[in-house]
């Protein structure tokens, strides 16, 4: 074997054994602070950055949302672009430059927050306690 056959053998085997690893965090059994579920549980797929929020409302908390607002579903799956910061994953900014709101996750944690800033007046609280976190960690 010549040595550029040699070094062309070395390099695609290299291109070829570059593997992606891929992390998605599950919590399932999410309880509310404010409302009631059936279902909640939140997908964050960490290298497409995406966030799926997939509930399903109890009638109490269905009746009372739908009072003011009639395009609230029963049940009804959500997506946001999500992003790191240091420990914390974020979701997207909702909302206008002086109000909005994101969802705040740590890895491992059951626990998520709601981040909401008001004229630079930011605040943080704990919207929900979630029954198991999985984290998954995907080759490809």
């Amino acid at each position: 074997m010549t040595k550029n056959n040699f070094l062309f053998l070395l390099l695609l085997t290299f291109s070829f054994s570059k593997n992606a690893y891929s992390e998605i965090m599950i919590l399932k059994g999410c309880n509310n602070t404010r409302d009631g579920f059936i279902k909640n549980e939140y997908i964050l797929d960490l290298k497409k950055s995406i966030m799926i929020r997939n509930y399903i409302y109890n009638d109490k908390t269905f009746k009372k949302n739908r009072i003011t607002d009639i395009s609230v579903k029963k049940k009804n799956t959500v997506e946001r672009f999500i992003y790191q910061e240091e420990d914390l994953i974020l979701t997207e900014k909702i909302g206008y430059p002086q109000f909005y709101t994101q969802l705040l996750f740590k890895k491992n944690s059951p626990i998520v927050k709601i981040k909401t800033v008001i004229n630079n007046e930011e605040a943080i609280s704990n919207i929900s306690t979630c029954k198991s976190v999985d984290i998954y960690s995907k080759e490809s």
